[in-house]
């Protein structure tokens, strides 16, 4: 049939050109029709993957050769079954119905013509043998012998489906996609395995509360009884807080993060004022359990087979209506291995697609991930406040505001973490100590024994005739509180108490400005350095660096930057008491200077 010549887009053509839009591979448009599943109300989804032998060079090997799935969802009737075919088109345009998983119009044809050349479609509501077909042939819309989508007619589905596929109940779908052109995974084996974990991570809310299991099954095409390989997709959860997940033991039966702040703190909800409506976005954070990052003989946690898991899985998991779009990496260091330690969820309905930014075809929210882009901390250096930035860019016409303090939440949070999982790193870390006589512990307390000999006591001192296990207690509690992990806070504590130590030196990221905290806590004086302050990083971190292997001059210049830190410090303090007013206030920070130093001096003294 002939073309109108003066068709906008002409329509062979215009099909041609949506076979490069834009699916990273076949799992993610086999993920389409997965979803198309799901929101029919399918509870039992299969794909299907037939191979063949041929030859090539003069040898025979597998190649896919259809690739089916099949749903036991509520099925189409001929109207319904002719619009799904129909590219942007769909029973879930109208905004009042954006409410599933479902929206867009393309998922069936696109996603089915960006793999293939023909997808083939059979639907049923009232028993299989009623199942209604139609089709899409690439190569006839090329020639221009098909037009429109056939009317579906009644058909006998092929009986090599109805044998590989154990699902055929009172009404369902069968799409089947051959002349498979533009799948990467050459075997039915391997589109599975590259499946996987992904259909498992997109879908795992759904997997994890039964409302839908997934079949996968490689065959042999000629011979189908012959099944080649047969999964069911597992939940995989990035942020590794489900049980009885893909994760490999021990983690494969128990959660191997858990949820910051403890499960009732861990999640964050925004109310977004979206086109007259509230709508809620929730974040939920969660970092590896202490036993997750703890290495085996000759091994480091992330080689170990949960640590391979957690390193396919990093990034920021966006979800909506349930069903993962994407993980976003765009905040991911992707030098630091420690980053599979940490999981972040970012949860929104349908009705926010527009502010978020999703794309057609399901796989990324763009105006999100382009506002993670954003330096939001040096804009508010100015003075500016998150609601002023969020004002300027809705009179700028940009319509991304309300995603900035949730870009803002995300990039604070985690930074927190990531100081956590380094402390978390220095705490599993074992092996001989360099420094050889008494610890700093070990001389601190000796000298606030003689001093109180002398006379001398502090607030401490009252809580040293505690019971062993209530001071023990209390140290635990302050130390986890401050954010030391569990394990290394009971193993403080326990070894202040047990030695008679009157000191204990900590790690934690504090909210305050301070360099480090001291809390007077079950006897004891729990002195805890802020990691998040510059003189940290300048001053300790760079001494507590491994040296094994380390060049002179690496050694040499790591000593240097940490006497220009020291040097920093000591003037930072200088300029401090130099700003103060001339009276008792200055007195009295001069005064404070010359008792710190007093006391240092013995201090120091005994340690030499």
């Amino acid at each position: 049939m002939a073309t109108n010549s003066h068709d906008i887009v002409p329509a062979h053509l215009a099909v041609q050109a949506m076979r490069d839009n834009g699916y990273k591979n076949a799992a993610y448009a086999i993920a389409e029709l997965i979803d198309n599943s799901i929101q029919a109300g399918a509870t039992k989804v299969e794909l299907l993957c037939g191979e063949k032998q041929v030859l090539l060079e003069q040898r025979r090997r597998s190649r896919i050769y259809q690739i089916a799935v099949l749903d036991n969802g509520s099925g189409m009737d001929a109207t319904i079954l002719r619009l799904a075919l129909q590219f942007g088109n769909g029973t879930y345009l109208e905004e009042n119905k954006h409410t599933g998983i479902g929206r867009f119009g393309m998922g069936l044809p696109s996603s089915s013509v960006s793999q293939c050349q023909r997808v083939d479609v059979w639907s049923w509501q009232n028993g299989v043998e009623n199942a209604l077909y139609t089709y899409l042939d690439l190569n006839e819309i090329k020639n221009q012998v098909q037009t429109q989508v056939p009317e579906p007619q009644i058909r006998a589905i092929p009986n090599i489906w109805r044998r590989v596929g154990r699902n055929f109940e009172q009404s369902g779908t069968l799409v089947v996609w051959s002349n498979i052109d533009r799948c990467i995974w050459r075997t039915g084996t391997a589109i599975i395995n590259n499946s996987e974990l992904l259909i498992g991570r997109m879908y795992r809310r759904f997997l994890e509360n039964g409302q839908v299991s997934i079949r996968m099954i490689a065959f042999d095409f000629d011979y189908p009884d012959n099944v080649i390989a047969e999964k069911f997709a597992l939940p995989n959860d990035p942020g590794y807080l489900m049980a009885k997940t893909s994760c490999p033991a021990p983690f494969d039966n128990t959660p191997m993060f858990k949820p910051w702040e403890g499960e009732n703190h861990y999640e964050a909800t925004f109310t977004i004022d979206f086109r007259g409506k509230q709508h809620e976005v929730k974040i939920r954070f969660s970092y590896a359990k202490e036993e997750a990052r703890q290495a085996s003989p000759g091994k480091n946690p992330g080689s170990l087979p949960h640590g391979q898991h957690a390193a396919k899985n990093i990034g920021i998991s966006v979800v909506r209506a349930g069903r993962e779009l994407e993980l976003d990496q765009t905040l991911v260091n992707t030098y630091d291995p420690t980053e599979r330690w940490w999981g972040v969820e970012v949860e929104f309905p349908p009705a926010l697609d527009d502010l978020f930014g999703v794309t057609n075809n399901k796989q990324s929210a763009r105006n999100f991930s382009e506002l993670l882009k954003f330096d939001i901390e040096s804009l508010l250096k100015d003075g500016k406040t998150i609601h002023q930035l969020k004002d300027e860019l809705q009179e700028d016409g940009d319509p991304r505001g309300p995603l900035l303090e949730i870009a803002q939440k995300i990039k604070s949070q985690l930074g927190i973490i990531r100081r956590l999982l380094d402390v978390q790193t220095k705490g599993s870390r074992s092996g001989p100590k360099r420094h050889t006589g008494p610890t700093a512990e070990q001389v601190a307390t000796a000298v606030t024994e003689e001093r109180k000999k002398g006379g001398h006591t502090g607030q401490s001192d009252k809580d040293e005739s505690l019971p062993k296990e209530e001071r023990q207690k209390a140290i635990e509690k302050t130390l986890t509180d401050g954010g030391i992990t569990e394990s290394h806070a009971v193993q403080l504590a326990a070894t202040t108490v047990d030695d008679g130590l009157k000191y204990i030196f900590a790690e934690a990221d504090l909210e305050t400005a301070a360099f480090f905290s001291v809390k007077p806590r079950g006897g004891a004086i729990i002195v805890t350095l802020n990691t998040n302050h510059p003189a940290y990083n300048n001053l300790v971190e760079i001494l507590e660096e491994d040296v094994e292997g380390v060049d002179a001059e690496t050694l040499r210049s790591r000593l240097t930057n940490s006497l220009e830190g020291l040097k920093l410090l000591l003037m930072a303090w200088a300029r401090y008491e130099d700003e103060q007013p001339d009276g008792r206030r200055k007195q009295m920070v001069q005064d404070a200077r010359g008792d710190w130093g007093r006391m240092a001096r013995q201090f120091l003294e005994r340690e030499e």
